[in-house]
């Protein structure tokens, strides 16, 4: 049997096949269903769905990769071996995505070319690494699987005249068979001769649409970049899990255990306290009050949020056991600050356990001193070792998480341009700016703030 795809604007594939769990909540069915209900995703947002779907088919490993259009519910309903599915969005802008791409835009520009649409392979709104193909039961992510998909998204590109395809936060797994599966170089003279075979046959200004004899020649480019990740690991007791929250600070240095107390009491001392509330038991009075709190994140910056009240109270309803909700009260009892997490359900029994806490919205009513701190790390740390969770992840950006024990970590992204005059300048600038990111994240590591017997080992690879 062979791989083909088929490309697909609904999620009627979801009922095809019995699919593994996901690797985040954030891949679940609820979590984007969600998105879709309210409008987070969909042509409106800027965020136009397809859905490449690899499956196998009768025939021999010569077969080739099979071209789709739009599949009827019909067509679908034949298809008998459905292995993955990968996501891609037709975008025009850049918003919610947190791997930058300005630069590259800016340069097509330059040379009055549109770099819009582009296609984009992640979570909308989410900066956590993760899985971006759902997978059948009994099926593993091959080479094969990732050569199909990209196929399906190289097919998309150009139909919709794409400048390139960009997969965010995708695992080191992923982004290692994608480069060791495909083109990382380009045979620049051959590429440059076919795309001005096909622009001299189009009037001046019109799209570029790359042959498909070039398309699949184009590189895998890999960017990395880095985040801070917690991990519930005491390296001076044989990487036990810690048992509660000075048993994790009992691993930093004198100064630093000062400075996040001296912070934990700043809050009290202004008269405010701290609860958390799992799942169920987070009231829509609750939920009224995080979003007010979720709302002036952006108000201040005189945005508007991506998400909405009824998102939030989509995932209530949906996956209650991935949510956690830490609120800040005043003297008074009145909520001035709300940030709220998900998690994966940890498996105490698994050594290999990875289950991970994440931090994800929060806002506030106004300025107090070290609650940002209080609120989206120290009560998620807490939460974190309650529930036997391996690892925290706060979100993207920010050293003030390297100072309170979060790890640099590498984040992968990999990229397709299809336009053959730019990629020699885009690979040159992903290879500097991946050496520019190993010299960020081995400076960040030599700053952590562990003592001598909890301090880890860099590796420039993680």
């Amino acid at each position: 049997m062979t791989l083909q795809y088929a490309l697909l604007s609904d999620t009627s594939w979801q009922s095809q096949a019995q699919w593994q769990a996901p690797d985040t909540p954030f891949m679940s069915f609820d979590f984007w269903q969600a998105l879709s209900d309210t409008g987070a995703i969909g042509e409106r947002a800027g965020w136009l769905p397809i859905y490449i779907l690899v499956h196998r088919v009768e025939g021999t490993q010569n077969d080739a990769v099979a071209e789709s259009a739009k599949l009827t519910e019909a067509a679908l309903a034949d298809i008998t071996h459905p292995v993955a599915v990968m996501p891609v969005f037709i975008k025009g802008h850049h918003q919610g995505e947190f791997v930058f791409d300005h630069s590259w835009a800016q340069a097509y520009a330059q040379y009055g070319l549109d770099y819009y649409p582009r296609l984009v392979t992640s979570v909308p709104y989410t900066p956590i690494t993760g899985q971006r193909l759902w997978l059948a039961e009994g099926e593993s992510l091959t080479a094969d699987i990732i050569k199909t998909a990209i196929a399906g998204v190289d097919d998309v590109a150009q139909q919709v005249g794409a400048s390139g395809w960009h997969g965010l936060f995708v695992t080191d797994e992923l982004s290692s068979l994608a480069i060791n599966s495909l083109p990382t170089k380009i045979d620049i003279e051959k590429a440059l001769a076919a795309q001005k075979n096909d622009l001299a046959s189009k009037p001046i200004g019109s799209p570029i649409a790359t042959p498909t004899t070039t398309i699949i020649e184009m590189p895998i480019l890999e960017r990395q970049g880095c985040q801070f990740l917690w991990q519930n690991k005491n390296l001076s007791q044989d990487s036990q899990l810690f048992m509660d929250f000075e048993g994790f600070l009992a691993t930093l240095k004198a100064k630093k255990r000062k400075t996040i107390r001296a912070e934990r009491r700043k809050v009290s001392e202004q008269g405010i306290s701290c609860q958390r509330k799992c799942g169920n038991n987070i009231t829509d009075e609750d939920w009224q009050a995080f979003y007010h709190c979720y709302v002036m994140t952006y108000a201040v910056r005189g945005q508007k949020p991506y998400l909405t009240l009824d998102f939030f109270m989509a995932l209530a309803d949906s996956m209650p056991e991935h949510i956690m909700l830490a609120q800040a009260m005043d003297a008074d009892g009145e909520i001035i600050a709300s940030s709220l997490f998900l998690y994966d359900k940890a498996d105490s029994d698994n050594v290999d356990d990875n289950a991970t806490l994440y931090g994800r919205y929060w806002g506030a009513l106004g300025e107090y001193d070290s609650l940002h701190f209080e609120l989206c790390y120290y009560q998620g740390l807490e939460f974190a070792i309650e529930q036997g969770l391996r690892y925290f992840d706060p979100g993207t950006q920010g050293e003030h998480k390297l100072v309170r024990g979060f790890i640099p970590t590498t984040t992968h992204s990999i990229h397709r341009i299809y336009d053959a005059r730019f990629v020699p300048a885009i690979s040159d600038f992903c290879v500097k700016d991946r050496l520019h990111m190993a010299q960020y994240r081995q400076q960040a590591f030599e700053a952590l703030p562990f003592n001598a017997d909890n301090m880890p080992d860099f590796d420039i690879n993680r």
